[in-house]
């Protein structure tokens, strides 16, 4: 039978996790937010904690999680800040390529150091002028001698400001799209790697995003990651893997917009009693409760598939697309119950409408993931 139970393992890294949550992330939340302000020393402490490079193998120097156990953290983390649970999990993202498509030797020369001490490392995909479209890369990757020569801009790059080993995505020809690309480590100290200044974003303004640039930078064969030409798989297949985290971010976001709106509706009266008591509100929060609820089983079903060999294109698509639509309307939905109030900065419903907002965009639009799930379910019935 389908058992929802939690393992006592499991329980304990959830707590764990909701601990640092809101004793060392929400404190400084709202700061953060308003400066904007990229609090390393809180993310230091998450390194400390085995909060980063949670799917790194602990032979490596990771936390070895599986997808399901990650899903639990990043929900109790994102609750207390989405933007700093971005750059916390971004590790995630970046390394990702590395253990699908590295061999032995790079895993153990690029992780087990990497992750020995505090270190952030950033996932190269997105161009200005590609976005949704990872097929149509412009960065260049020209053979020269033993090695490459890597040339272009990478844009909207998580924590790029601050890594010190990128994953790159490059092109060996445009006109061959995605069959061209291949995928490269980049440490940041590589002449020619430069980034730009930090975006002034809506929301997540604790995570640091900035441009990537590369001007002739060179890189070794031995740093490419699978032969010529598998990059673009790789990439695909990371993104499997690192969506469905993405969903259980967004169920973070809303769990906390509901809890707000709900405390907030017993404290406040109108008409003579608490609004709570008006059904209109009452309708709001059981929609609420719904979407919360549907977002958190689509993002462990889709976590399970794939802790169980399954690549889980499909499950991840709709976890990450549905949580991520379900936390935007949530969060507004609190902002309107808390009315006037809402929409001011002193209360916290206002940021987590502005945090809820990228989940949609990032790792994948949900144009995008609606794309995937169509292709994915039509190809059962052919």
């Amino acid at each position: 039978m389908v058992d929802f139970s939690l393992s006592p393992e499991a329980e304990s890294l959830r707590d764990m996790a909701r601990k640092f949550a809101r004793t060392e992330m929400a404190p400084h939340a709202a700061e953060c937010d308003r400066t904007p302000r990229f609090p390393e020393e809180i993310y230091r402490k998450a390194h400390e904690l085995g909060l980063m490079n949670l799917n790194v193998p602990t032979e490596l120097g990771g936390s070895g999680l599986s997808l399901f156990e990650q899903c639990l953290l990043v929900e109790e983390l994102a609750y207390a800040c989405g933007g700093m649970t971005t750059s916390i999990i971004a590790n995630c993202l970046a390394l990702e390529p590395l253990l699908l498509g590295g061999t032995e030797e790079q895993k153990q020369r690029f992780l087990a150091p990497f992750c020995a001490s505090y270190h952030l490392a950033s996932f190269c995909l997105t161009e200005p002028s590609g976005g949704s479209d990872a097929g149509a890369l412009r960065t260049r990757a020209r053979a020269d001698g033993q090695g490459y020569v890597l040339d272009g801009e990478k844009c909207f790059i998580t924590n790029a400001p601050h890594a010190s080993l990128y994953t790159v995505f490059a092109s060996l020809d445009p006109a061959l799209r995605h069959k061209g690309i291949c995928a490269f480590v980049v440490p940041r100290d590589a002449e020619g790697v430069t980034t730009g200044k930090d975006e002034e974003k809506m929301g997540h303004r604790a995570s640091s995003t900035s441009t990537v640039r590369f001007d002739s930078v060179r890189v070794p064969a031995s740093d490419r990651l699978g032969a010529e030409g598998d990059g673009f798989g790789l990439a695909m297949r990371t993104l499997d893997q690192t969506r469905t985290p993405i969903g259980a971010l967004a169920t973070g976001i809303a769990q906390a917009a509901l809890d707000h709106a709900a405390a907030y509706a017993l404290k406040r009266e109108s008409f003579g009693k608490p609004i709570a008591q008006h059904q209109a509100i009452q309708i709001k929060l059981a929609n609420m409760a719904q979407q919360v609820h549907a977002s958190r089983l689509l993002t462990w079903h889709a976590a399970w598939t794939i802790d169980h060999g399954a690549r889980g294109t499909l499950e991840s698509s709709i976890a990450k697309c549905f949580a991520s639509d379900a936390a935007l309307h949530v969060a507004d939905e609190a902002v309107q119950t808390f009315g006037g109030y809402g929409y001011m900065k002193e209360y916290p419903v206002e940021k987590l409408l502005r945090d809820a907002k990228l989940t949609q965009i990032y790792e994948g639009a949900n144009e995008i993931q609606r794309t995937v799930i169509a292709r994915e379910l039509l190809r059962g019935y052919s």
